[in-house]
């Protein structure tokens, strides 16, 4: 198909020939890092007001590791989507 169909129209494309995914990359990405956020700035908060300082300092060194692995592997992880996608939009032509 040569025309390229709405957003809208594609998520209702019932028959899947438009693929909404490779539009959604950024959306996606963005709402796997806010959400590895703001479960990282809770469970600092959790740990300053429950145990402490000192457990909040250790859990605030953690969940900045942690983050960092968290937005290594989103990252991975929506490439490797777009790859494939990419390749199966190659060998269909």
């Amino acid at each position: 198909m040569s025309e390229e169909k709405g957003f809208i129209e594609s998520l209702l494309d019932f028959s899947f020939v438009q693929v909404v995914t490779p539009r959604m990359a950024r959306l996606l990405y963005f709402l796997h890092l806010f959400l590895g956020l703001v479960a990282a700035i809770g469970l600092v908060i959790y740990y300053f007001l429950q145990n402490g300082a000192a457990q909040g300092l250790i859990a605030l060194i953690a969940c900045a590791v942690g983050y960092f692995f968290w937005l290594l592997y989103c990252r991975i992880w929506i490439e490797l989507l777009l790859a494939v996608f990419r390749i199966a939009d190659a060998v269909s032509r």
